[in-house]
C-alpha cells in the first residue's frame, strides 16, 4: 500500500508546525495514540527537516511527510531526512517534476482548472486544496470536480476545517482526505500537552468513521454474558453503553442459531476497515482478502464477537 493510499485510508493528515525538534516524537506517539497514522511536518521552521528526521527513525509506524515546501532543495532535504510524501501550498513544476521521477509521492497546491490540468500532465490525480475556506470550500471542491471526475480527480482541503465542518468534506467521493492545524494545535505542541492532541486526534477518528448500531440480535446468552458483550463492542467500535448506543439495539431471542449479527453503520466501509485492522479485529490476511470493497455492505465473516458476526454498511448516497 503506497504512502497516497494510506493518507486515503487514514482520511486525516495533521499539519504539525514543529519548533523544537525534540517535540517531534512525542507528537508522532499522541497522533498514533489517537489513532491517526500520518502526519505532515511543515516547513515553516528551523526545525521541520530534523523533527521528520527524529520520526522516520524514532517512530518508523509513522507515515511522515514534508508540507509547505517552497523550493526543490527543501524537497531533497525532506526526502533525505525521510518525507515518505511531499505537499506543497502551490503547483511548482520544478517540485513535482522531481518528485514524478523519482516516485517520491507529492499532493501540490491546486485551486483552479489550469493547475489541476498541471497536475493531470504529470499523472497526478490527487491535489491539495488550499485554503479551503478562502476558495470556496466543499461547494469549490464539487464544482472543480466535475470536468475532471472521468479523470479520477480528489482533493485533500486545508484550511478552515475543523470538528464542525469535517463531515462536509469527508463524505464527498471526491475529497481523499482532509488536513488542518487544528488535529495538531501548535500551543498543544510547544506546552507538551500531547494528552490533548492524542485526545483530539481520537475524537476526529470517532467522527470521521460515525459508528452507529443499524441492529444486533444475539443467540442466547445470559444476562452476564451479554452485558460483556455490550463492553466488548463498545471498545472495539468506540460507543457509550451508558448512552444506550449499544444496549437499545440489543435482541435477546431465545431459540436462535449459534451465531447471531452485529450490524455496524458507518460512514465509509473501506476507511473502517483499515482502522478495525489497527485496532486488531482484523487480521492482515483478511485484510488483503476483502480490500477493497466495492459493495455498500461488507460481512466480516472471519471475525466474530462471541459468536456474533460483523456486518459493515454505509448510506447508499455515498
Amino acid at each position: 500500500m503506497n504512502a497516497l493510499e494510506i493518507i486515503g485510508l487514514s482520511g486525516l493528515v495533521p499539519v504539525c508546525v514543529i519548533q523544537d525538534a525534540a517535540d517531534a516524537v512525542p507528537t508522532a506517539k499522541a497522533l498514533l495514540q489517537g489513532e491517526i497514522g500520518v502526519m505532515e511536518i511543515t516547513m515553516r521552521t528551523e526545525a521541520g527537516i530534523d523533527s521528520i528526521r527524529n520520526v522516520a527513525q524514532q517512530c518508523p509506524e509513522m507515515l511522515v511527510g514534508a508540507g509547505t515546501v517552497l523550493t526543490l532543495d527543501k524537497c531533497k532535504e525532506s526526502v533525505e531526512a525521510g518525507a515518505r510524501f511531499i505537499v506543497s501550498p502551490g503547483f511548482n513544476e520544478k517540485i513535482v517534476d522531481w518528485c514524478v521521477k523519482h516516485q517520491i509521492p507529492i499532493t501540490p497546491g491546486c485551486v483552479t482548472p489550469t493547475e489541476i490540468e498541471g497536475a493531470l500532465a504529470y499523472g497526478i490525480r490527487t491535489v491539495k486544496f488550499f485554503p479551503a475556506n478562502i476558495y470556496g470550500g466543499i461547494k469549490a471542491c464539487k464544482a472543480l470536480y466535475g470536468p475532471y471526475q472521468s479523470a479520477g480527480v480528489s482533493f485533500i482541503p486545508t484550511g478552515g476545517i475543523d470538528q464542525s465542518n469535517l463531515r462536509e468534506y469527508v463524505d464527498q467521493p471526491y475529497i481523499h482526505a482532509v488536513g488542518g492545524g487544528w488535529l495538531c494545535n501548535t500551543k498543544d505542541v510547544v506546552n507538551h500537552r500531547f494528552d490533548a492532541i492524542g485526545q483530539t486526534a481520537g475524537e476526529a477518528v470517532d467522527l470521521l468513521l460515525g459508528f452507529t448500531v443499524e441492529s444486533c440480535t444475539l443467540a442466547e446468552k445470559e444476562a452476564g454474558a451479554i452485558d460483556a458483550f455490550k463492553q466488548k463492542v463498545s471498545q472495539i467500535f468506540h460507543l457509550s453503553v451508558e448512552e444506550n448506543q449499544i444496549a437499545g439495539s440489543v435482541i435477546h431471542e431465545p431459540g436462535q442459531s449459534e451465531q447471531g449479527q452485529l450490524v455496524i453503520r458507518t460512514h465509509q466501509i473501506n476507511r473502517t476497515l483499515y482502522y478495525l485492522h489497527k485496532r486488531g479485529l482484523i487480521t492482515q490476511d483478511t485484510f488483503e482478502k476483502i480490500y477493497p470493497c466495492r459493495d455498500k455492505s461488507c460481512l466480516l465473516a472471519d471475525h466474530v464477537i462471541d459468536k456474533t458476526t460483523i456486518k459493515l454498511i454505509q448510506p447508499a448516497q455515498l
